[in-house]
């Protein structure tokens, strides 16, 4: 049984009947994003839980071995830097566990949504694709698709059709632009929905993003 990673849960209200999990980026921890849920000004109707989990701690090679807070070891090869699949794997098992506490607590898949920023942004794309579950969505802020040349065999049925929310600075330093717009080609080319946003800003996120990003999950979220 995977063991569940330490979180940081926010209620708009009680009894939520929505969950966004929201996965932080490479070198930060689940408070990251815990300050944008009032700045969402998401309605009060249906209450929603936000779950901030910590990523484990792990060597990074990519910043010399030290060890920080990351959903998966990355490494330089070819001059380009590369996810380690057996992390992306494990980080896999570990937000799925989450998604299964949730249901748990009597929220359904169609109404839990996977988000993330940079790192995080990766692994809920490539979690949410391959879910075996319809989810509600996927938010995946300034990455890029990890493991991208198994998706088309590993690709979950439920979840071909699932809203997803992208977007990307075009000033991004750590993660090229065309590295977050291949994904989206990527995901396109087998038939996945993405709504692709671009903001002048570089690795991080703005008010204008954070804005578009309220009114999509107030779109999908249950009446």
């Amino acid at each position: 049984m995977t063991p569940l990673l330490e979180t940081i849960d926010v209620e708009t209200a009680p009894s939520p009947r929505a969950a966004v999990i929201w996965l932080h980026g490479l070198g930060a921890d689940g408070h990251d994003f815990e300050p944008i849920v009032p700045e969402m000004q998401l309605p009060a109707d249906p209450p929603i839980r936000f779950v901030f989990p910590h990523a484990p701690m792990r060597p990074v090679a990519v910043n010399n071995g030290m060890v920080m807070r990351a959903w998966y070891d990355v490494v330089i090869s070819g001059g380009r830097r590369q996810e380690d699949e057996p992390g992306v794997r494990e980080s896999d098992r570990q937000i799925r566990a989450l998604i299964a506490r949730e249901r748990e607590r009597g929220v359904p898949a169609s109404a839990i949504f996977l988000f993330g920023f940079s790192q995080g942004g990766a692994m809920a794309l490539s979690t949410g694709v391959r879910y075996p579950e319809r989810l509600g969505g996927i938010a995946a802020l300034s990455c890029f698709l990890p493991l991208a040349d198994q998706i088309a065999a590993e690709a979950s049925p439920a979840n071909r059709d699932v809203p997803i929310f992208m977007a990307h600075g075009t000033h991004d330093p750590m993660i090229p632009l065309d590295r977050g717009a291949q994904a989206r080609d990527h995901l396109a080319a087998l038939d996945y929905r993405v709504e692709w946003h671009e903001y002048r800003m570089p690795h991080s996120v703005s008010a204008e993003e954070i804005a578009d990003l309220s009114a999509w999950l107030t779109r999908l979220l249950p009446r």
